[in-house]
């Protein structure tokens, strides 16, 4: 059941991702850095996909993904439909490898100690969910605050 609900939100919170990038005004916009504002929506959206598609497909999927952690945060300019197209890759991933999940796998422990301990399967991706929807909310505040601005 928890699988279910998980699988559920990802989905749902990818595609809200998806549409909030094809929302900003321009590709231009989705690359703005200001100040204070240190990653942008492009970025941002780059890394949601590339959390979820190492952290479920890779290591709880074995699907063979690679991650560029820094090139997530670094790249610039990557056209709008890339980072689509990531976004999408990662929503695969999760229909790929949640349906699998069933409680008895939830509840044993994740097979990479992320924070320096142990955890379920069951508690990692419940923070994958949340993760995902803190970033969501700063790609939505990024792309008002950058309306018909550029920099």
């Amino acid at each position: 059941m928890l699988s279910q609900i998980l699988e559920e939100i990802f989905i749902r919170d990818l595609a809200i991702l998806r549409e909030e990038i094809l929302r900003y005004d321009d590709e231009e916009s989705l690359w703005i850095v200001d100040g204070e504002i240190a990653n942008s929506g492009g970025n941002l959206a780059l890394h949601i996909a590339g959390n979820l598609r190492h952290f479920i497909g890779a290591v709880l999927g074995g699907d063979g993904y690679v991650r560029n952690r820094e090139s997530e945060f670094s790249a610039r300019a990557v056209p709008r439909e890339k980072i689509i197209a990531e976004i999408d890759a990662a929503a695969a991933a999760i229909r790929a490898v949640m349906p699998g999940l069933n409680k008895e796998i939830l509840e044993e422990t994740y097979p990479i100690e992320v924070f320096g301990r142990p955890m379920t399967n069951a508690f990692f991706l419940t923070h994958l969910a949340t993760h995902l929807n803190y970033h969501l909310g700063q790609i939505n505040y990024h792309r008002r605050l950058t309306a018909n601005r550029k920099m």
